[in-house]
């Protein structure tokens, strides 16, 4: 009520202003984490929010606001969450999938469990058997544009949003629920994204904007500071894994076992069953064993982060592999590909299908082709390989092409463009309709001007929305055709489409071009447009291999990158310079999470670097260029043979680097990040030095 009457100040919302909704399938947590209902789970949570003239009347105002709190206990790792004893984040939480009756409450939201062959039997097997303990810390998206939102509630009760987000439909239907309106309220306008990751798949500000200004009756900016940013909105998981891997003298894997816990924040998500559908993926392992759990403590909620869950599984696996090559003399990447999967091998976890064409085994031998895999090395230098997976996702999507008089083509999409999708799709329309791609331009429409399109994520926007702007692109050569046999006064099949232009079978006719068609639309039945919409299936997995060449200060245990080579199969490399760009860009991140980035807490649970001083993520001066090799294996569930490329990038290079580490200076690091601090402290160990 104090700040309610503060100056400048024209609304102010709390938990009693949203209504908890009935359900909410995709993220049940959202309404619980959007504005703290019973406690607060972690630092960064909302409990209220105001709207002022200016910033520094909004901050008073806030000021203002007297919250009582209670002090309980926290749990900020994952053995802290998993002790007999610990502090519970959710007092009535049964751990999914198990016996409730029996159960009783814990930290655990849920346990996967995969098996197939005998694990027994298979270790038996085994001439080599290595079984090690790995962690990593929770890593940011580290997104230079903070989240931000800007909502108009007008008289009529309806809201228009300007936001910045991977998914603008999802932004509509999870801020409708949260509000308890129904989705036609809630107009979304997608604006430029400045970096997303996977971090903006969810929604934080959009339902506290709208009901602000559905207050004030007056827009409404909201805009995360920093420090915000890296509080209230999910990083990736901490994890704690042990893996232990049986093989043969000969090479040949015999059985694998994995045991993951990974941290979910405050509320439950899905990383850990990701992480156990990811950890064995590029193997064809007899025998295999997978326990994976997902642990609540009281910390912000994950969310997605470039193949989310996967550089966490492949850090353990990959680097025991490099330890299994050692011991048996063997080369690591001949290693790999005497036990890559193929096509016709099953897949682990819920696809349980087998895979379809894949190129693993050539990213392989791409890279032992390469001429960086011979370079000779100094002392304390090293290099380490190491090969990811990324299932890739399908989902729904929705195209538009219209044409105009001129002859020229919009392409509308619902896919937000977060790295070169846009012209990726003005490629591919060009393609089937045969004009020059600068003809077309390529547009994200709003939620009233574009059919329901899932969220860009899961590497599926240029697959599974490339294929509905091909098939609407198939339609408006069908009914360019007709206009031309309605021109040519003759049937239409006796009219083709090549290049770009209406060619008559029998040659009776002069062809015409696309404009000379759109130019007679009036004439010949109208506008001329097309849509194709579909629930888009067969997600084409995705494979990258990387060659990592780096040197070890021994004084300092300073990492620095010396090269770094990276192969990918992209199926068919649509746009191949922003290909190049993704499989740069999560190399530079992967690294990031291999030497540097970590969330830090005191005792309080309270983070103590919320920023990018503290949180150190890799700038341009700490890398080499990274050496691209795109390998193009055509994915068959597409027309054009797309295979996602924004995400598997991510994934080898924690090991890569781990495994480099290694073949430098000797030590084995199963801590990541692997910063000076925990290097210098590995090589004292292993030199006899105490501290």
């Amino acid at each position: 009520t104090e700040a309610e009457v503060m100056p400048g100040v024209k609304a102010v919302v709390s938990v009693s202003d949203f209504p908890l909704p009935k359900k909410d399938e995709g993220f049940p947590h959202r309404p619980k984490n959007l504005i703290a209902r019973d406690k607060v789970r972690y630092e960064g949570q909302a409990v209220a929010a105001i709207a002022a003239t200016t910033r520094r009347q909004a901050r008073e105002a806030a000021a203002k606001i007297i919250v009582n709190y209670q002090e309980l206990p926290n749990v900020m790792t994952i053995d802290e969450a998993m002790a007999e004893d610990a502090p519970l984040v959710h007092e009535n939480l049964i751990t999914k999938g198990s016996d409730s009756k029996t159960a009783k409450p814990s930290n655990i939201a849920e346990r996967d469990f995969y098996e197939r062959g005998d694990i027994d039997v298979g270790f038996a097997e085994a001439d080599i058997v290595y079984e090690h303990e790995f962690t990593t810390e929770a890593f940011h998206q580290g997104y230079i544009e903070p989240h931000a939102c800007l909502a108009d509630t007008g008289k009529d009760g309806r809201s228009e949003i300007w936001c910045s987000s991977q998914g603008h439909f999802m932004v509509r239907s999870a801020t409708a629920n949260m509000l308890g309106w129904e989705t036609s309220r809630i107009k979304v306008v997608p604006a430029e994204i400045g970096g997303g990751f996977g971090g903006k798949t969810t929604i934080y500000l959009e339902p506290l904007a709208v009901k602000l200004s559905e207050k004030a009756d007056r827009p409404v900016k909201m805009v995360m500071s920093r420090d915000e940013v890296f509080k209230a909105t999910g990083p990736t998981p901490g994890t704690k894994i042990r893996v232990k891997i049986g093989a043969k003298k000969s090479g040949e894997i015999t059985a694998g076992k994995a045991w993951l816990a990974y941290q979910s924040g405050a509320f439950p998500g899905p990383w850990g069953m990701l992480g156990g559908w990811c950890i064995f993926a590029c193997y064809n392992i007899p025998n295999v064993q997978i326990e994976a759990y997902e642990i609540l403590l009281n910390r912000p909620v994950n969310i997605a982060y470039r193949a989310p869950s996967a550089p966490m599984a492949a850090y353990p696996t990959e680097t025991v592999l490099d330890q299994i090559a050692k011991e048996i003399d063997m080369d690591p990447i001949d290693l790999r590909l005497l036990n890559a999967v193929k096509e016709g091998d099953i897949q682990l976890g819920d696809f349980g299908g087998k895979y379809p064409r894949i190129g693993i085994k050539e990213t392989l031998e791409a890279i032992k082709n390469h001429p960086n895999y011979k370079i000779p090395l100094a002392p304390n230098q090293g290099r380490g390989i190491a090969t990811g997976y990324w299932f890739n996702i399908a989902e729904s999507s929705s195209a538009t092409i219209n044409l105009s008089e001129d002859g020229r083509a919009v392409v509308m999409t619902g896919s937000p463009d977060i790295g070169g999708s846009r012209a990726s799709m003005a490629i591919m329309a060009a393609e089937v309709i045969g004009i020059d791609v600068k003809l077309i331009q390529p547009v994200v429409g709003d939620t009233e001007t574009v059919g329901f399109t899932d969220v860009t994520e899961g590497s599926r926007a240029t697959y599974a929305t490339g294929i509905a702007v091909v098939n609407a692109a198939e339609k408006i050569v069908t009914k360019l055709r007709e206009r031309a046999s309605i021109m040519w006064d003759c049937n239409l099949e006796d009219v083709e489409w090549v290049d770009g232009r209406a060619i008559h079978k029998d040659g009776k006719e002069s062809p015409l071009s696309l404009p000379e068609i759109t130019a007679q639309a009036k004439k010949t039945g109208g506008p001329l447009n097309a849509t194709g919409s579909l629930e888009t299936k067969g997600q084409g997995p995705a494979f990258s291999t990387q060659l990592c060449d780096l040197e070890v200060d021994p004084e300092t245990g300073r990492v620095t990158i010396l090269r770094y080579t990276t192969a990918q199969d992209a199926g068919t490399a649509i746009h191949p310079s922003y290909v190049e760009g993704q499989m740069q860009g999560g190399v530079v991140q992967g690294i990031g999470m291999a030497l540097n980035e970590e969330y830090i807490y005191n005792q309080k649970g309270r983070m103590e670097n919320p920023g990018f001083l503290d949180y150190r993520m890799p700038v341009a001066s700490d890398l080499p260029m990274i050496e691209t090799i795109i390998v193009e294996v055509p994915n068959p569930k597409h027309p054009y043979g797309v295979r996602g490329v924004g995400e598997v990038g991510i994934v080898p290079p924690l090991p890569a680097v781990a495994n480099a580490i290694h073949d430098a200076v000797g030590v084995r690091l199963r801590e990541a990040p692997m910063s000076p601090v925990k290097v210098l402290k590995a090589l004292n160990q292993k030199n006899g030095i105490n501290g």
